[in-house]
């Protein structure tokens, strides 16, 4: 681990270049640069921080450049408006304060026709403040592969990966379409165990591209082969950053310039956001949107909207009837899942993301969940947040039919 003098000296060097840049007042860094300073994390290997480091850096992972760098999305002028609606009573059964407690929360924004019900934080986090998603990005990686199908940049989601990622031709990914990258039945073998140092998912940012090669395309054109293209299901982040890679390629922009255009501003996020960037400089597109919790809601309502700006629909018309509902099922009953969407047979969805991050979505009641935590664990398995956590989006269902 870095020796808590050199990091302060380090984060030092960093705080002058802020203050310097005029980006960010000392009253908001000083608390969360001190928290950095007591708890440093090592290196980029964030599955395996502490539990008091993951509480120090989630907050602000895009402003430790020193271990890993970031791209800005950019709002827009006008803000889509959030109003307070009348608190949402959970009933004698839930007792929030324990609950946010016992899911280490952060932050929690319940929106409800529109109208925020019922918005708490914790863990000295505030509404100012920008916390990471996690996988929760995949969802907004896939609703920008249908932007770019509605722009003309994608021709069809039977073209294959590799029309659009020439680097790809020769490799597993060759014969693999972007429906079936979409919906992780690739074929391709990919290890997503997060407790193992030597797996896929741990292992993919160490890598050291060929010359001339995407750093994420070089990686995962390495991998072999475990089934035929759309037949097994397996949870891979690498084929989210490819999605990443392909939404770049097909319209020659970053995909945070392209959400930041397609969504971000013409939607009316409150707040400027950025994306992590992996060693190659591009982003880590199953990964790591630094933004605020009130944000992340309006992204769950701006799927309820249709995926439609004030400008229009953003995705094509047909888009969200097939990303939002069960494409594979990995053997859960009454689950599955979409486009970088988890589905619930009822008619709900969930972006999800490791240690307790997720924007919870069910259109029959007009209703998102937005949260951010840091869990024990990354998937909140062994102490029980995943379980409270589905118990709880219930609780919240059950006090809006109660009305």
């Amino acid at each position: 681990m870095t020796k808590p003098a050199n990091w302060l000296r380090r984060i030092g060097v960093t705080l002058a270049a802020l203050v310097v840049a005029g980006g960010v007042g000392w009253m908001l860094i000083g608390p969360d640069w001190r928290a950095v300073a007591t708890h440093p994390p090592e290196g980029r290997d964030v599955l395996f921080w502490s539990v008091p480091q993951r509480d120090a850096a989630f907050r602000m992972m895009d402003r430790l450049p020193l271990i890993i760098e970031s791209r800005p999305i950019k709002k827009g002028d006008a803000v889509h408006p959030l109003p307070a609606g009348e608190p949402l009573d959970l009933g004698a059964g839930v007792d929030l304060d324990a609950y946010m407690e016992s899911q280490n929360a952060a932050a929690l924004v319940i929106v409800h026709d529109g109208k925020i019900r019922l918005e708490r934080y914790g863990n000295d986090f505030t509404d100012h403040g920008h916390w990471t998603s996690f996988s929760v990005a995949k969802s907004l990686t896939s609703t920008l592969v249908g932007a770019a199908i509605a722009d003309g940049h994608i021709k069809s989601l039977n073209d294959k990966v590799s029309t659009y990622i020439p680097d790809l031709k020769g490799s597993p990914y060759d014969d693999v379409t972007i429906a079936q990258l979409l919906t992780m039945t690739s074929g391709v073998a990919w290890n997503e165990d997060y407790e193992d140092p030597n797996s896929n998912v741990a292992q993919f940012d160490r890598h050291e591209p060929e010359p001339g090669v995407n750093g994420t395309v070089s990686y995962m054109r390495s991998l072999g082969r475990a089934h035929p293209p759309g037949e097994v299901w397996n949870y891979s982040t690498g084929e989210t950053n490819l999605i990443g890679v392909l939404v770049s390629s097909a319209t020659g922009k970053p995909v945070a310039d392209y959400l930041s255009e397609k969504i971000w501003a013409p939607y009316g996020m409150e707040q400027n956001a950025s994306w992590l960037l992996g060693a190659d400089g591009h982003e880590i597109s199953g990964c790591c949107i630094q933004a605020a919790t009130r944000d992340f809601a309006r992204f769950g309502q701006f799927i309820l909207d249709g995926a439609a700006t004030p400008a229009g629909p953003v995705v094509p018309a047909d888009w969200l009837e097939q990303a939002t509902v069960k494409q594979a099922d990995y053997g859960v009953a009454g689950e599955g899942y979409g486009f970088q969407w988890w589905t619930k047979d009822a008619g709900a969805f969930e972006a999800d993301g490791i240690f307790g991050q997720g924007i919870f979505i069910d259109p029959s009641r007009r209703l998102v969940i937005a949260s951010n935590a840091n869990w024990k664990t990354a998937l909140g398995l062994k102490d029980g947040e995943f379980e409270e956590r589905k118990a709880f989006y219930k609780a919240v269902q059950a006090a809006v039919d109660a009305e």
